[in-house]
């Protein structure tokens, strides 16, 4: 790249191709930045500010730019040569700092909300994280646009599974392809986890679809599928390359702790092959019923605290990424255009070859409902619960359900029995009470340890008969006021502190009241604690239920959503039942619910 000064007042041209949801947000941000362009440029003239004679130590303007791990070298070299070159923006150079982030720990910080980040500009590798940052709408605001490249999710094999499966010449669905995988000779097949994972949240998703369209029980095949790749799972894109048998030797490949198959995006393959030989190299499989993109959209991150010149410079450099010698550095490392085309080079190199369809149009991208139906299906059939359960105790407990001749504790009961028989013998379940003063000063009583429902208790019986017992105790206590506060911070700091990984973790509180304990935490207390213990790395999303027509759903709803969870409001306590497995789903939908 030669010297530039800025010819920025404009955002990238569309494509023709882009889905509605992408044109709006591209439209936003170059609203944003033209205006910015139209308002600043005046300020600047008269201010003297557009010096394009001032040296880049003197003038340089500084962005730091947090971007998906695979996609950060290469970005990191258009920056290094924009600053060797001198590339300006409003006659300042451009200093972009390119950091290496996860996309699920940005996304889940951001959602999140507390501290403001240490970058202006995020680029995750796909669409699909900018939903799970704006979440509910709570934490750091973040204006997406267009993307800068993309590449396809594929699935690889080292070349003796390959062969088995007839590669080139034999094409598959998504769902024919990962069937003949498993069944052929028992090629062991590894993902990433999706719930971390773009590449294999969007692989498990088309095969879903996949399967779909061949009819019959669609569900069940998906979720047997879903077992199998969790069995040989890896927590990111990097370590399931990692799991690849290292050679074609009978030892190595005969490895049970080795993969001859995974399921990676068209880039990985290409740098990984980079760097490997002879039977190291791995082929591509493009399904034909399509391949669904990681897409790499350019975002900027709390606009609003954006100085000017940072805007500008973040729009220009957004320009400088989507220009012809930056499409050729994106080449060099892997990548395809930002609208999926297919390049030669490119897919030689990554492992794909003809007749193979590595140049058809990629696959429609599944809707935001899609992503998430798929992740909750991942949570409940993959991932074992550890469910701390905490039920109110106050004596508003004992009113009657209008029509059902019980009271509201009665009715209460019945559904978390009911809700026991749907979890499994590793799932962990315990369970705590609460009413003012109920243990002394405390307001809170723990009933039940959270423990495996198939582990062994005294008497012959197990860990799932002594809970069911215990709900079926449960009884209103006369006078006793909801203790909701105090007893919301002691559960969850216990549910954190003995927090399980690899299973979903969650706290389940349901109340009919509001807080009634005048002497207890207050509610601003407990909020400000509730985001000091908050850890993306041990989520435990709280799951409140707001129980008849007492209870405020808003109130509990704005506790709960600090920890990543919601809540939730039953007229009937029958419900109960049914809105325990819906917030688990929702909960896996977010992604924030379950760590390695």
């Amino acid at each position: 790249m030669g010297r530039h000064s800025l010819p920025d007042a404009y955002a990238p041209e569309e494509r023709g191709d882009a889905s509605p949801r992408r044109r709006r947000r591209t439209i936003a941000i170059a609203t944003l930045l033209v205006l910015a362009v139209a308002t600043g440029t005046g300020v600047a003239v008269k201010g003297g500010l557009l010096s394009f004679s001032e040296s880049c130590e003197d003038s340089a303007v500084h962005l730091s730019l947090a971007a998906s791990p695979d996609i950060a070298p290469a970005v990191r070299a258009i920056a290094e040569e924009a600053l060797a070159n001198e590339v300006r923006s409003d006659g300042h150079c451009l200093d972009v700092d390119v950091v290496a982030r996860d996309s699920y720990k940005v996304a889940d910080a951001l959602a999140g909300g507390g501290e403001a980040p240490d970058f202006q500009v995020w680029l995750p590798d796909s669409d699909l994280w900018l939903d799970r940052a704006e979440g509910l709408g709570t934490g750091i605001p973040i204006s997406p646009s267009d993307s800068v490249a993309s590449s396809p999710v594929s699935l690889a094999m080292v070349p003796s599974a390959s062969q088995r499966l007839g590669w080139p010449k034999k094409t598959y669905s998504w769902a024919g392809v990962v069937t003949a995988a498993l069944t052929s000779d028992k090629v062991r097949l590894g993902a990433a986890d999706p719930a971390r994972s773009a590449t294999g949240l969007l692989a498990l998703t088309s095969i879903a679809a996949s399967s779909g369209q061949q009819g019959g029980d669609s569900d069940t095949r998906v979720a047997e599928t879903a077992k199998v790749l969790a069995e040989r799972m890896s927590d990111s894109d990097a370590q399931v390359l990692e799991t690849l048998a290292r050679s074609g030797s009978g030892a190595e490949e005969g490895n049970p702790k080795r993969n001859q198959a995974v399921l990676i995006s068209e880039q990985a393959a290409f740098t990984h092959n980079a760097e490997a030989a002879g039977s190291g190299r791995l082929n591509l499989f493009y399904p034909k019923d399509g391949t669904p993109l990681l897409d790499y959209p350019y975002t900027l991150v709390d606009k609003e605290k954006l100085t000017l010149a940072q805007s500008r410079a973040a729009l220009r450099f957004m320009t400088l990424l989507n220009d012809t010698d930056s499409r050729a550095v994106f080449a060099r490392y892997g990548f395809r255009p930002a609208g999926g085309e297919a390049e030669n080079a490119v897919v030689t190199a990554a492992g794909g070859k003809s007749p193979q369809p590595y140049a058809a149009s990629a696959a429609e991208a599944p809707s935001a409902k899609d992503l998430q139906e798929m992740l909750g299906m991942w949570t409940i059939t993959v991932q074992s619960a550890r469910l701390t359960t905490v039920v109110d105790a106050s004596g508003s407990m004992s009113t009657p359900v209008p029509g059902r001749g019980q009271s509201r504790m009665d009715v209460t009961k019945e559904s978390l029995i009911q809700a026991l028989t749907q979890f499994t013998a590793d799932d962990e379940i315990g369970l705590w009470e609460f009413a003012t003063t109920l243990d002394g000063k405390k307001d809170y009583r723990k009933l039940m340890p959270t423990r495996r429902l198939g582990d062994p208790a005294q008497g012959g019986s197990t860990h799932r008969e002594k809970l069911a017992a215990a709900f079926a105790g449960l009884q209103p206590v006369p006078g006793g006021a909801t203790g909701l506060y105090d007893t919301t911070l002691a559960s969850y700091k216990e549910a954190q502190s003995s927090y399980l990984k690899g299973k979903f973790n969650a706290l389940v509180i349901l109340t009919d009241g509001s807080d009634q304990d005048e002497d207890g935490i207050s509610r601003s207390a407990l909020v400000a604690e509730l985001k000091e213990l908050a850890d993306p790395e041990r989520p435990v999303p709280i799951i409140a239920i707001a129980v008849g027509p007492d209870a405020d759903r808003e109130e509990v709803a704005e506790i709960a959503r600090i920890t990543g969870g919601d809540g939730y409001e039953v007229s009937d306590p029958a419900e109960i039942q049914a809105v325990i497995l819906q917030a688990i789903m929702t909960a896996g939908q977010n992604g924030r619910a379950a760590q390695e």
